[in-house]
């Protein structure tokens, strides 16, 4: 269990870094007010995502070490988003098109329903 778990913290900090430095670089290029530089990201994010689970499923090479590093680690730490895109994907993938559609609307609404409250706790006068 501590293996996996530093293999996961491992790969969540070179991802975060590697968000970090990519976002800033695609901001450089696409200076605006709208958020380009994390909206690449995230399509990037479930690219790699996608790439990494459909090879890991098609040739039978991830084993759970490698899925915690690369999967929930390096592409959690790099977008959360590419962990919500993937598990919604499972979801309808398996015919479970309810719960994927109540799992992006939820969790759509339910998060920025969290950020307005946390932001109001503070910022109420």
């Amino acid at each position: 269990m501590i293996k996996t778990i530093l293999l996961v913290g491992g790969g969540s900090c070179l991802g975060g870094i590697a968000r970090y430095l990519l976002s800033r670089e695609i901001y450089k290029f696409f200076p605006s007010i709208f958020p380009t530089g994390t909206m690449i990201v995230n399509i990037i994010g479930c690219l790699l995502i996608g790439l990494i689970c459909g090879a890991g499923m098609r040739y039978s090479f991830m084993n759970e070490e490698m899925r915690a590093f690369l999967a929930i680690g390096f592409c959690g730490g790099f977008t959360t988003f590419s962990s919500f895109a993937n598990e919604n994907y499972l979801l309808a993938d398996s015919g479970n098109m309810t719960y994927s559609i109540l799992y992006s609307a939820l969790s759509l609404v339910l998060c920025m329903a969290a950020v307005y409250i946390g932001y109001k706790i503070f910022t109420i006068h």
